[in-house]
């Protein structure tokens, strides 16, 4: 099951999953900007009455851009990501999901059909990817 999260602080869980996506130090802030813009949203895949996912997406009419996903570790090779993915094509009707990404992430984008792009070393040392999946 996947549902909106709209708490005024994160369940433990949930601040677990953010820190894989983000950092630790920046998990109530990000967390924050979820609760406080209407055009943000965070979801949990929830199973077994556990929170073991995660996406954070801000949605712009019917495009949409991934801001955080993670899934528990123990979890991950399941398809959650991807179902969480397929959610939010159904649930707004989106032609279009974006997401930046690192190098550890992106075969997952390319498995799933998102056409990827490199931005080359956005940071020292680190090169990061544009993903587009586009129903078009």
């Amino acid at each position: 099951m996947i549902k909106e999260i709209r708490s005024k602080y994160p369940q433990p869980s949930v601040r677990e999953l953010l820190s894989y996506a983000t950092s630790i130090e920046k998990v109530d802030a990000v967390y924050d900007q979820y609760i406080q813009h209407a055009d943000k949203h965070l979801f949990a895949f929830v199973k077994d009455k556990k929170v073991i996912g995660c996406i954070g997406v801000e949605i712009n009419v019917n495009h949409c851009e991934i801001k955080h996903i993670a899934v528990s570790p123990e979890e991950r090779g399941k398809g959650i990501a991807s179902k969480m993915i397929k959610f939010l094509f159904e649930k707004y009707n989106l032609t279009t999901i974006i997401a930046e990404t690192d190098r550890e992430a992106v075969q997952f984008y390319r498995k799933i059909g998102f056409t990827v792009t490199s931005l080359g070393e956005k940071y020292p040392g680190v090169e990061r990817f544009f993903c587009e999946f586009t129903t078009n």
